[in-house]
C-alpha cells in the first residue's frame, strides 16, 4: 500500500501543525511531507525543521501565480491541511484537489466566520455575544472563507469571560480531535 501524504499550511507558531506531525510520526503509510508558510518569521518553520519536515515559505503572488500550485502538484498530496493560515486558497489549488483541502476554524460555523474572523477575534465575539457555547469547524475549502462544506463541528461550553481563556479551551479541543478527522478522510479516501 503507498504512503499517504499530507501537505500543511501555516501561518503562525504551529502547534497544530506539531499536533497533526506527532500524530503521523506515529500511523503506519501516512505522513506530513511538507509545511507551507507565508510568514518567514512564523515558529512553524522551527517546528518543521524539529521534525526535519521540508518547507516552502512563499508570499501572496507565489500563491496566485502557480508557484504553490506547481509544487503541490509535484507532491501530489492525498490532502492539503489548513492549520491557521490566513490567506484565501486559489481557485486552481482547489479545483484540482478537489474536496482534498480542509481547514479548522475556532467557531461554529457559519457563527463567526468570513475576512478577519480568526484567532481572538472570534473568541472575543463569542464572549461580547455572551453565547453559551462555542466550538470549532473543520470544514472543506471552498473560494470563499470558511463556507465551505461542514466536516465536523464539536461544541464546547462557554464558562469564561477571558478571550484568551476561552481560546486555549477550544485548541486544546481541536488538538484532539483535527489528526482524527483527518485520519478518518484519509481512510474513507
Amino acid at each position: 500500500m503507498s504512503s499517504k501524504k499530507i501537505v500543511i499550511f501555516a501561518s503562525g507558531s504551529g502547534s497544530s501543525v506539531e499536533n497533526i506531525i506527532l500524530k503521523f510520526k506515529k500511523t503506519p503509510n501516512t505522513e506530513v511531507v511538507k509545511i507551507y508558510c507565508d510568514n518567514p518569521k512564523a515558529y512553524v518553520l522551527d517546528r518543521a525543521k524539529k521534525h526535519n519536515i521540508t518547507y516552502l515559505i512563499f508570499n501572496s503572488s507565489d500563491l496566485k501565480n502557480n508557484v504553490v500550485f506547481d509544487d503541490l502538484n509535484l507532491i501530489r498530496p492525498d490532502l492539503i491541511v489548513l492549520a491557521g493560515f490566513l490567506k484565501k486558497i486559489p481557485e486552481n489549488i482547489i479545483k484540482s484537489f478537489k474536496k482534498r483541502v480542509i481547514n479548522i476554524h475556532p467557531s461554529l460555523l457559519p457563527k463567526y466566520g468570513g475576512k478577519g474572523m480568526y484567532g481572538l477575534n472570534v473568541h472575543k465575539k463569542v464572549i461580547v455575544n455572551n453565547d453559551s457555547e462555542t466550538g470549532f469547524t473543520i470544514h472543506h475549502v471552498n473560494k470563499e472563507y470558511d463556507e465551505g462544506d461542514i466536516i465536523f463541528q464539536k461544541k464546547i461550553e462557554v464558562d469564561t469571560s477571558l478571550a484568551d481563556e476561552l481560546a486555549k479551551k477550544v485548541l486544546k479541543e481541536e488538538h484532539k480531535h483535527y489528526p482524527l478527522i483527518i485520519e478518518k478522510i484519509l481512510n474513507e479516501s
